[in-house]
C-alpha cells in the first residue's frame, strides 16, 4: 500500500506541528514544503529532511505526486490558498480560521460543493483529545442527563506586555477579531462538538487592554520574545479579552471568557458541561483526567485508561494508563483522522467524520462575527445563517 503524499505551505510555528504530526501517522509521507520566505522554507526542509522545497503555492500545487495540502499560512491568505487547493483537486487541511470573514468562508463552501470528492478539514484539534471524545460519548448516551449549562475559559499570557507583537494583532491580516477568533474559536468548537448542539445567540463584552503596542522592526515568530531595541508604536483595535454569554439550540445556556493577557497562563483551556443528573469538566493542562460531579454521590476524578474508555475515545488513545497524552497527541489525532478518512475512501457529505468540516468552521466564523456585532451594539445577537 502506497503512502499518501503531502505538502505543507507555511513553515512557521504551527507548520512545524503539522510536519511532526504527518510523520506520526505512519501512512502519510511529507514530500514538500513551500513558503514565501524561501530562506525559511529551505532551512525547514533541510532541518526536517523534506526532499522538495517550493517558493509558492503554485509550485506546490503543480507537483503531481502530492495528494494533500496543509495550509499553515497567516489568516489573510487562507481563503485564497484554500480556493486554489480546492480547484486543484487535491485534498485540503487548513489551519483555522477557514477564512477572515463569513463571505469568504461561504464562497469556499460553494467551491467545495463543486468538488464532492475532495476531503477538506479545518484544524480544530482540541476536540480530538481522548477525554474530550469520552465526554462527547458520555453526553450522547445520556450519562449526565439533559444538558443545561456550558461554561469555561481559555487563557494565555503571550501578549501580556506592550512589547509583545505578532501579525495576529493586525486586523488586515487576522480579521476583525483576534482573541475570540484565535482561541475562543477553539473553545466554541469543542463545546459544540461535545454537546452536539450549536450556539445560536450571543451577548458579548470585548476589551483591548493594551491600546498601543511596540512593533519590532524585525519579524517575531509566534510565542517568542522580541529583543529588538528598535520598534514603532502601533495602535491596537482587536481585543485582548472577551466574555460571551450564549444560548444553544438544545435549550442550554452558557458563558465563556478568553484572554491573551492573563499572566501565568500559557494555554489554560477548560470547559464544564452541567446536566440534569451530573456534570463533566476537562482542562487541557491536565488532559489525561476529567472530573465528573454529582449531587447525591461522591464526585469522581477519572484518569484516562484505554481499557475503560468508550469505543469512540479508545480509538484515539494509544498509550497505557499513567502515560500522559497531551496537546501534541490530540493534534496528531486530528490530522490522523483526516488521513484515515482519505485512506478508507470515505465520501464527504455521506460518511461521518471526527475532524471539523468546512461547514462547521464557517459556523465558527459567523459566531465570531455575531460576538463582534454584539459587543458593538451592546445587545444580544443571533448567529446569521450562511448566505
Amino acid at each position: 500500500m502506497q503512502k499518501i503524499k503531502a505538502g505543507i505551505i507555511g513553515t512557521g510555528y504551527i507548520g512545524i506541528s503539522h510536519i511532526e504530526s504527518i510523520r506520526r501517522t505512519g501512512f502519510a509521507d511529507l514530500v514538500a514544503v513551500a513558503d514565501s520566505n524561501s530562506d525559511l522554507a529551505r532551512k525547514k526542509a533541510e532541518e526536517y529532511y523534506i526532499p522538495r522545497c517550493y517558493n509558492s503555492i503554485d509550485d506546490l500545487l503543480a507537483d503531481p505526486e502530492i495528494q494533500v495540502i496543509h495550509n499553515c499560512t497567516p489568516n489573510f491568505l487562507h481563503a485564497k490558498i484554500n480556493e486554489q487547493v480546492i480547484q486543484s483537486g487535491k485534498h485540503l487541511l487548513s489551519e483555522k480560521p477557514l477564512a477572515r470573514d463569513s463571505e469568504e468562508s461561504a464562497s469556499l463552501i460553494r467551491s467545495l460543493q463543486k468538488h464532492p470528492g475532495t476531503v477538506a478539514a479545518v484544524n480544530f484539534n482540541y476536540r480530538m483529545n481522548p477525554l474530550v471524545q469520552e465526554i462527547r460519548s458520555r453526553i450522547s448516551r445520556g450519562d449526565i442527563g439533559k444538558v443545561n449549562l456550558a461554561h469555561g475559559s481559555y487563557l494565555q499570557d503571550w501578549l501580556l506586555y506592550d512589547t509583545d507583537y505578532n501579525w495576529r494583532l493586525e486586523p488586515e491580516i487576522c480579521g476583525v477579531s483576534r482573541c475570540i477568533a484565535d482561541i475562543g474559536s477553539h473553545w466554541m468548537d469543542a463545546v459544540q462538538h461535545v454537546t452536539g448542539a450549536r450556539i445560536t445567540e450571543v451577548c458579548a463584552d470585548l476589551a483591548t487592554v493594551i491600546p498601543v503596542r511596540k512593533k519590532p522592526k524585525t519579524q517575531v515568530e509566534t510565542f517568542s520574545v522580541s529583543k529588538d531595541a528598535e520598534f514603532e508604536e502601533k495602535p491596537i483595535v482587536t481585543e485582548d479579552y472577551g466574555a460571551v454569554l450564549f444560548k444553544m439550540d438544545n435549550g442550554a445556556h452558557g458563558v465563556f471568557f478568553v484572554s491573551e493577557v492573563s499572566a501565568g497562563h500559557g494555554c489554560f483551556f477548560n470547559f464544564e458541561i452541567d446536566g440534569s443528573q451530573a456534570s463533566l469538566q476537562w482542562n487541557q493542562q491536565t488532559a489525561d483526567q476529567m472530573w465528573m460531579g454529582f449531587r447525591d454521590q461522591d464526585n469522581r476524578l477519572i484518569l484516562r485508561n484505554p481499557n475503560s474508555l468508550t469505543p469512540e475515545a479508545k480509538q484515539i488513545s494509544y498509550l497505557a494508563k499513567g502515560h500522559p497524552e497531551g496537546w501534541n497527541d490530540a493534534f496528531t489525532n486530528n490530522i490522523q483522522s483526516f488521513y484515515r478518512y482519505i485512506r478508507e475512501g470515505k465520501q464527504p457529505g455521506t460518511d461521518a467524520c471526527s475532524f471539523a468540516t468546512f461547514t462547521e468552521a464557517d459556523y465558527i466564523i459567523r459566531l465570531t462575527e455575531a460576538i463582534v456585532e454584539s459587543n458593538a451594539s451592546r445587545k444580544w445577537v443571533k448567529v446569521r445563517p450562511m448566505a
